[in-house]
């Protein structure tokens, strides 16, 4: 089965086996998550390295969801041609 892209550009359709692979990685997201807010509460670690933590793992899910879903560059009024022409140079 297909589904729908997200309502946001650069999304495409996904099947099945990449949307049961992203919510797979977002139950284990929210595992080690947990785990982090339980440093984050406790005063005797350092706060600094808990937040560092806190910022990887999220970009390390990012990344590897990313890495399922493979959003596509836009085209659009960024395109180097578009720029190129603002410019006034050519291609």
């Amino acid at each position: 089965m297909s589904h729908s892209p997200l309502p946001v550009p650069g999304y495409t359709q996904q099947g099945d086996a990449a949307i049961m692979m992203v919510a797979e990685n977002k139950m284990l997201e929210e595992m080690v998550m947990r785990q982090i807010d339980r440093h984050a509460v406790n005063a005797e670690v350092d706060q600094r390295m808990v937040a560092l933590a806190r910022t990887k793992m999220q970009e390390a899910y990012m990344w590897l969801n990313r890495s399922v879903f493979q959003p596509t560059r836009l085209i659009g009024p960024l395109d180097v041609d578009e720029i190129t022409k603002k410019l006034g140079k050519k291609p």
